[in-house]
């Protein structure tokens, strides 16, 4: 084994940003490497997968590498990248007497408009090898001001692609029947493609759901329909109901805060909602943040973190310190499986 022939081997791997702890593993996994030649055999078969996205962060270990003897030397190193590998022969196995020429042309489109190389590498859309339909179906999502940089952008045109233009329309009017502007939904669209799979079914029990609680017609229409459609569509009327009692009620916030903030009927209940407001009700028990009640945002919205420094942590008696932080994660400690039917213990006084 030539020794110039093993050096050029391993600086070709740290070239490609292998660790030496990397190398080490491969090497002696699969010894046989050592003896191929780094310029003419092993470099290009590197090449070949990173130009097909195969990037050195993705290689985590030696499971991830195959060494084989095979007639075409590009297949000589079999990597399994996150499932890479999987999923295009499936789609290739599927799609085989699609025409090539039409995705490659597509391909290139797609990537001079902007959209990144990564997110084209595993398109294994059916658009893709579309033709006049794929170029009528990209100039609607462009038109409508999609960034093709978005991680959105392929999905809303796969959206479009593969739904006629009578049934998105269909879709657009089940929004506007309830109130939603046009220019709304498709802002909606631009979030969360799949929103506009809703069934109107689905659509026309939430909004009576929602009436249920309390909140008025123009209060529901006063949601953005991307708040209307990512967080009330698809809750159960109980969940719908025990949440705004819980916020109203124990609470003493308004339907208004509810409509203002609708993430609340989104959020857990049991792990999120009642040990905040737990710790809330403790402050204002002994005159810490006066005699108004913070808004739903400050106090439900924020993170973990963002809401200890704000509410518990800041207080330089530790004696509360230590006080408000088993009431913050007593309902975590307690209940760590909410979702099985246990009840929520709220610490509220009558």
């Amino acid at each position: 084994m030539s020794v110039s022939r093993t050096r050029a081997i391993l600086i070709l791997f740290k070239s490609h940003g292998f660790t030496d702890s990397q190398i080490s593993t491969i090497v002696t996994d699969y010894p046989l490497l050592l003896i191929e030649d780094a310029d003419k055999s092993l470099g290009p078969r590197l090449q070949f997968l990173q130009s097909r996205g195969a990037y050195c962060v993705y290689f985590k270990s030696s499971k991830n590498l195959r060494y084989s003897r095979g007639q075409n030397h590009k297949q000589l190193l079999r990597f399994r990248l996150r499932g890479y590998r999987s999923r295009q022969e499936e789609f290739q196995a599927r799609n085989f007497y699609l025409p090539q020429g039409n995705k490659l042309r597509n391909v290139s489109l797609l990537r001079d408009l902007g959209v990144p190389q990564k997110r084209l590498l595993g398109a294994s859309y059916s658009f893709v090898y579309g033709k006049e339909r794929f170029q009528v179906s990209l100039n609607k999502v462009l038109e409508r001001g999609f960034d093709p940089n978005s991680s959105k952008f392929l999905g809303a045109l796969r959206f479009v692609y593969g739904w006629k233009e009578e049934k998105i329309q269909e879709k657009v009017n089940v929004y506007k029947r309830f109130g939603f502007g046009v220019e709304d939904v498709w802002e909606m669209l631009k979030m969360w493609p799949l929103s506009l799979t809703h069934s109107e079914k689905k659509i026309s029990q939430t909004f009576e759901t929602l009436q249920n609680c309390g909140l008025l017609e123009d209060e529901i229409c006063s949601l953005s329909v991307q708040e209307f459609s990512t967080v009330c569509i698809g809750l159960s009327a109980d969940t719908v109901k025990k949440k705004t009692e819980f916020v109203v009620n124990e609470m003493n916030w308004s339907l208004n805060a509810v409509v203002s903030n609708p993430s609340v009927l989104g959020y857990n209940l049991e792990k999120r909602t009642v040990p905040r407001c737990n710790v809330i009700k403790t402050l204002m028990s002994k005159g810490l943040l006066g005699n108004k009640l913070p808004p739903v945002s400050p106090v439900l919205a924020i993170t973990d973190e963002a809401f200890l420094n704000k509410y518990v942590r800041k207080h330089d008696d530790k004696e509360l310190v230590a006080e408000l932080m088993p009431i913050f994660s007593l309902e975590r400690r307690d209940n760590p499986n909410p979702e099985k039917g246990q009840k929520c213990h709220v610490m509220f006084s009558a």
